[in-house]
Formats: structure tokens, C-alpha cells, sequence
């Protein structure tokens, strides 16, 4: 199943998407699937960002061919790092380039939308606190990550972490393709089998340490051939099985 946040007529919902059409709910999916009736063809509604998570979670250098073209070595743990959640924007959305950065650099990655409230869950257990997935940017200005001690500045700008088009339900994450195009060049292609800490392990790893919520996301890391942007470049990520998530750089 894909859901989707989307906007009609100045109104704002979650929805099932259903080819063209979408079904809208009473409420968020994650408290379980009710419909209130109204239906509207997708060309009418607006699109918005998919989740409204209470933080980003995500990994640094889960890949470890990315890990070597940085050239710092590949954590034997999983490195975690936040992105508020004023970062999150949707599909069409526009990046803004900060005017204190002079490098702006996409990471492709794929998204994990927590779907009930957890803490400490066990190895093996973490497809029951998953809801779905979702195609992932996460927008970085490398100078100013490599110039700090921490990562939040470089990392956490509004509009720097677009996500959409939509969650996709049912999907074997564990082998899916991720491609990133800048001006409809390919500029990173991988698949999530070459992750060096699977999702239940990145699961089970975060919440020792902090409660994640309904509509929370994981970012699992990127794969090699983190590039730079432009302003009036466009930036597409495609995820095998979810869909192609596109955004234009301001």
C-alpha cells in the first residue's frame, strides 16, 4: 500500500494512494487504516511530505564504498547523527541553498517510517514497529560538516532532508536499488544489500538509546558518488519499489 500527505483546497490529510486516485483518511495511517469517504483524482491534490516526524534519525557512512571516498575510515559501530524535523520537505519541493555554504552536496538514501512508539526492541523484532519506507535526500553542506566538531549545522538546514513521493507499505527492503540523478545524470547507484548495518540492527542500535514515534524516520546512509548541487540544478532519487523523489535546488 502508498500513503500519502497531500493538500486540497487549502486542506491537509494523510491518504492511501490508489493509482490515480486518493482515498483519504480520517486520521494518520499509523493508528490503523480508516477511510472517511472523500476521494479526489491525484492531478487535483498536491503533494506533500509523506511523514511528520519528531526527528531524523540517520546513519553516517553505512556504506562502505562512501566510507572510502571520504576517506575517514568506516565506524565499526553505527554513527548516528539528527536532522530536525524543519528540514522535511515533499515531492517538487524546493531545496534552498544556504548563502553561507559554497558546497551543497545530495546523499541518496533510503528512509524508514517508524510506525509505533518504541524503545529497546529486540534482534528480529523490528518489522513490527516499521510502517513503511521511503526515497530520502539527505541534503548536506559538506563545508560546513567538515569544518565543524558535529554535524548538525552542516546537516540540519531547513529543507534538507526532502523525502516522498509517498510511503511505500509493502516492500523486502533488504535488496532494493537506490539511484541518485543531478540533471538526469546518474550519479549514485547501489542497493541496500551492501549496507553495513541492516535496518533491524539500526533499529535495535537507536532505541537503546533514544523512544522513537509514529512517523519518525531513519535515514539509513548513503551509498558512494555524493556529488555537489547547484542552484537550478534538479536532484532525483529513485528507490526500487517506492518511486522517484524530485526536488529543484534555489
Amino acid at each position: 500500500m502508498k500513503f500519502v500527505r497531500a493538500m486540497y483546497a487549502d486542506d491537509s490529510f494523510y491518504g492511501e494512494l490508489c493509482g490515480q486516485t486518493v482515498k483519504r483518511l480520517a486520521h494518520s495511517p499509523y493508528s490503523g487504516i480508516v477511510y472517511d469517504g472523500r476521494e479526489y483524482p491525484l492531478a487535483l491534490v498536491r503533494l506533500l511530505a509523506p511523514a511528520e516526524p519528531t526527528k531524523i534519525v540517520a546513519i553516517g557512512k553505512n556504506y562502505r564504498a562512501h566510507a572510502d571516498e571520504m576517506g575517514e575510515g568506516q565506524p565499526p559501530e553505527p554513527l548516528l547523527f539528527l536532522k530536525p524535523s524543519t528540514c522535511v520537505i515533499g515531492f517538487g519541493d524546493d531545496v534552498v541553498y544556504p548563502d553561507i555554504s559554497h558546497r551543497l552536496d545530495y546523499e541518496g538514501e533510503l528512509g524508514v517510517v517508524i510506525g509505533k512508539l518504541c524503545r529497546n526492541v529486540k534482534s528480529g523484532e523490528s518489522a513490527s514497529v516499521i510502517f513503511g519506507y521511503t526515497c530520502l535526500n539527505d541534503v548536506t553542506a559538506r563545508d560546513i560538516q567538515k569544518s565543524d566538531m558535529q554535524w548538525t549545522r552542516g546537516k540540519g538546514f531547513d529543507t534538507f532532508c526532502p523525502i516522498g513521493p509517498h510511503i511505500e507499505t509493502e516492500l523486502d527492503a533488504m535488496n532494493v536499488s537506490i539511484e541518485t540523478r543531478l540533471n538526469g545524470e546518474v550519479r549514485q547507484r547501489s542497493t541496500t544489500s551492501l549496507m553495513t548495518h541492516g535496518i533491524d540492527a539500526l533499529i535495535c542500535y537507536i532505541t537503546q538509546v533514544m523512544t522513537l514515534l509514529p512517523g519518525d524516520i531513519i535515514a539509513t546512509g548513503t551509498p558512494e558518488g555524493i556529488g555537489s548541487m547547484q542552484r537550478g540544478d534538479v536532484v532525483e532519487v529513485e528507490i526500487g519499489g517506492i518511486g522517484v523523489l524530485r526536488n529543484r535546488i534555489v
